[in-house]
């Protein structure tokens, strides 16, 4: 400006609701619910680039935080075009390209919703800026969301592995001994997403992946295996009480068409904390980049660890060493199934593993010692939804791996490990140099 008075502010990130990102998130739950083909791996995969994406295409109007893009071979991101930004619309036009990508496999009625809510928020924010801004803005969004997509094309093993969640594996190739893993009923007789281990991370080397290893094998009665199949069978023999049914339905997730998966829980509790919070944009950025990237790595070790131990599931053990016609509490109320049990090996416990690599982002920004109560199944009448309260993310965590036991699909051990190698795993993803 001439006169000497001063170039106007341009806003950041920081002068926005986290509105239109958490709206998007609340979409991918809905739509997450439904999705066959996404739990476990695909859906926080999915978090992930699009939390990714929008942080990146934003990170001129977040003048506290760096772009993370140079840490990835492969991804080459535009550069931001000189001029005044509208972050809303960068973040819509970005989750608007790349949401239904992301998730080709969901219905026709889900993608139409994406386009709706795109359409919305366009019309909204029109008349919140002007007209150079918002196509800067919006091509912004799409540049950016174009080249993360082109990224995830050279995925192998993660891109589209919704359409194919088997693939070639042989789980009796891989059965050599008793202790191992072998399908459990009712199920589809194989196991789901044997090779997830090998799907990009964002945080983790190969180095990382691997867990612990798990108890040594035992029938003995004497042995720490079969103490804990017996804790396991203690829950539910002969009737399971009132708070242990309460933690296990309250936590499952389990199931497709009855509620979203065990790591979208993690992003549905985010948004209640940013709600009540009253989060600006900048924190929704970085907050829903470091949650995705930190449930896809968590996702990507668990499930390398879970295929290289290969042990089978407590009902497996029980029934051949305790009750042959003892059942897990897992029931389906959409199909009339009862007993059922995740297809794939039990350790370490993916609801562990993600609960706590969910916990460690969240308390990153929201505090360790945050408390909240999660009303995430509020008013649910095919489970007890009952909202529960608890005094940080870590003890959320804790309760969310415990209820595997009561469930009666998770040892002890396979809950315990999960919640140490997902807080490692959030940990590597925190530490990346997300600020200046």
């Amino acid at each position: 400006c001439g006169d000497g008075a001063p170039d106007p502010v341009e806003k950041t990130a920081h002068s926005f609701s986290h509105e239109v990102q958490t709206a998007w998130n609340l979409l991918f739950a809905e739509s997450d619910r439904y999705a066959a083909g996404f739990r476990p791996g695909p859906a926080p995969r999915a978090l992930a680039y699009l939390g990714f994406a929008a942080y990146e295409a934003c990170i001129p109007g977040l003048p506290d935080n760096n772009s993370l893009a140079h840490l990835y071979t492969g991804l080459v991101l535009p550069e931001a075009e000189a001029g005044e930004y509208h972050w809303p619309t960068v973040v819509n036009a970005a989750y608007g390209y790349l949401m239904p990508r992301l998730m080709g496999g969901v219905s026709g009625d889900l993608k139409a919703k994406m386009a709706d809510l795109e359409s919305q928020f366009e019309n909204n924010f029109k008349s919140e800026t002007d007209e150079a801004t918002y196509i800067r803005s919006k091509q912004r969004g799409l540049e950016v969301a174009r080249a993360v997509w082109e990224w995830s094309k050279t995925d192998a093993y993660g891109h589209e592995a919704y359409n194919d969640p088997f693939g070639t594996y042989d789980w009796q190739a891989n059965y050599n001994s008793s202790g191992d893993w072998q399908p459990t009923f009712p199920g589809p007789g194989k196991p789901m997403f044997p090779y997830w281990g090998k799907a990009r991370t964002f945080a983790i080397k190969e180095v990382d992946k691997l867990a612990k290893p798990p108890l040594p094998y035992s029938e003995s009665p004497t042995s720490a295996l079969y103490s804990q199949a017996l804790e396991v069978y203690a829950q539910n023999t002969p009737n399971q009480a009132y708070e242990a049914e309460w933690i296990a339905e309250f936590w499952s997730d389990d199931l497709v068409n009855l509620t979203f998966s065990p790591p979208t829980r993690l992003v549905a509790i985010a948004i209640q904390v940013m709600q009540a919070e009253k989060s600006d944009l900048a924190t929704a950025l970085e907050t829903y980049a470091r949650l995705g990237m930190a449930l896809n790595d968590a996702g990507v070790g668990c499930w390398y660890s879970k295929y290289h131990y290969n042990v089978e599931r407590p009902v497996t053990y029980i029934r051949r060493l305790i009750d042959p016609n003892w059942n897990t509490s897992l029931d389906n109320p959409l199909t009339g199934d009862k007993g059922v049990t995740p297809s794939f090996p039990a350790y370490p416990s993916g609801h562990s593993t993600f609960g706590a690599a969910g916990a460690e982002a969240l308390a990153y920004m929201f505090g360790y010692a945050y408390s909240m109560t999660d009303r995430c199944h509020e008013g649910r009448t095919e489970f007890i939804g009952t909202p529960r309260t608890f005094g940080s993310f870590y003890e959320m965590a804790q309760e969310n791996a415990w209820s595997r036991v009561p469930l009666g699909v998770h040892y002890r051990m396979d809950c315990e490990e999960g919640l140490r190698h997902g807080t490692l795993i959030a940990r590597k993803v925190n530490a990346l140099p997300w600020r200046k």
